[in-house]
């Protein structure tokens, strides 16, 4: 699969380095810095290059978008013409300092991006684990039980294309359903991170859903 990185700090950089490790063919952009996508590309290997985000995004079968919520509209601007796209956003609506959501109860983040994009095919994910546990994770993901993660998204492509970059990961998918439930997920983002960066043990944290 040709995955697209729209921002390449920690998340953006972790995901997109373990796609490359997983077999995809992978571009990094939008950094601050060009060496550090240079120096990211060579880290995650031969499936990997650096480009810009119109390079990312023109021939991707995915794309993950990984900005800060300050910094959606200009990515968005950069990458260009998404049209049927699949994006699998992991950014949160986070204010400036990032202490609260901007967005939620009656919407959410997701779906504010939907509207932005209204062409392309939106799916929530990998936003509810800390980017500490994402190695961890995928250096584990030959065991046979795998911490869950959720996701949500409108569109059944897109959706199998998110479960398909979760399991490459070494999490075990959970359709939670429609977009609109990214209403409930993006809240429970900042419970993880209450856990993994106020709790003890430190944010290397996944959890795991069980039915009995």
């Amino acid at each position: 699969m040709r995955i697209g990185i729209l921002g390449s700090g920690l998340m953006g950089a972790k995901l997109g380095t373990i796609f490359a490790r997983a077999g995809h063919d992978v571009v990094f952009s939008y950094s601050h810095s060009q060496k550090k996508l240079q120096k990211l590309a060579r880290d995650a290997g031969k499936h990997a290059r650096a480009g810009t985000p119109a390079e990312a995004a023109s021939d991707a079968d995915a794309i993950l978008l990984a900005v800060h919520w300050s910094r959606v509209d200009d990515v968005l601007q950069q990458a260009g013409d998404l049209r049927g796209k699949v994006i699998v956003s992991c950014s949160l609506p986070m204010n400036d300092d990032d202490t609260a959501l901007v967005v939620a109860h009656t919407s959410s983040g997701s779906e504010k991006l939907a509207k932005k994009v209204p062409r392309a095919h939106v799916v929530a994910a990998f936003n509810t684990v800390p980017s500490e546990v994402l190695f961890d994770v995928f250096e584990a993901r030959r065991r046979k039980t795998r911490p869950s993660l959720v996701y949500c998204g409108d569109n059944e492509r897109a959706k199998r294309v998110a479960a398909t970059l979760i399991r490459d990961t070494g999490f075990e998918p959970v359709d939670a359903g429609p977009l609109r439930i990214a209403r409930y997920t993006e809240p429970f983002a900042l419970l993880v991170a209450q856990l993994a960066y106020e709790g003890k043990g430190g944010p290397e944290l996944a959890y795991r859903f069980e039915r009995f």
